[in-house]
């Protein structure tokens, strides 16, 4: 296995602040798919989808993971919510590295993300709804795909840095 961690999980789950504090603590590279696709289309995730669609948009998060794998190393990746989705991107996440799904309760998540515009998937009506389809759909998907489950609900980034730093503490041992 790569020195990569690998943050998984729904909108809102954390995956940003958690994967930017981590990559501090541990003095490594941070990446955030979503942002380094921006970079790379020159517009928006909400942008992509609406000129181009979500099955465009899954092609160049495919695309990434690809050329990730032969250049990421010690770094924390922070993953968009629908990047294990297809079976392919979830074996080059697991490739890439240790696999964390940060998982947030449907409550928890519903509080995060309400009012929030930026989510191409949660714009229009019935917000609650969207969510749980969402979620319903993914859950089986990130865990599938993770190697480690940790559950976020009432714990600080600080707290959940904590417990996936000394999970990788132990498994980096092992390797060296």
């Amino acid at each position: 296995m790569k020195h990569n961690i690998v943050l998984i999980g729904f909108m809102g789950s954390g995956k940003s602040s958690v994967g930017e504090l981590l990559a501090k603590r541990l003095s490594y590279k941070f990446c955030d798919s979503d942002r380094l696709i921006e970079n790379k289309a020159g517009q928006t995730i909400s942008r992509i989808f609406d000129s181009y669609g979500e099955e465009y948009f899954r092609d160049l998060e495919s695309k990434l993971l690809e050329e990730m794998q032969t250049s990421l190393d010690y770094a924390v990746l922070s993953t968009g919510g629908g990047m294990p989705l297809r079976e392919k991107n979830m074996q080059l996440l697991r490739e890439l590295g240790y696999v964390v799904y940060l998982k947030a309760s449907k409550k928890t998540t519903i509080k995060r993300l309400r009012g929030d515009r930026t989510r191409p998937l949660l714009k229009g009506e019935d917000f609650e709804q969207r969510v749980d389809r969402l979620l319903t759909v993914r859950i089986p998907i990130y865990e599938k795909a993770a190697h480690k489950i940790i559950e976020t609900d009432d714990k600080t980034v600080n707290e959940i840095v904590a417990e996936i730093i000394e999970e990788w503490t132990a498994i980096a041992g092992k390797e060296d």
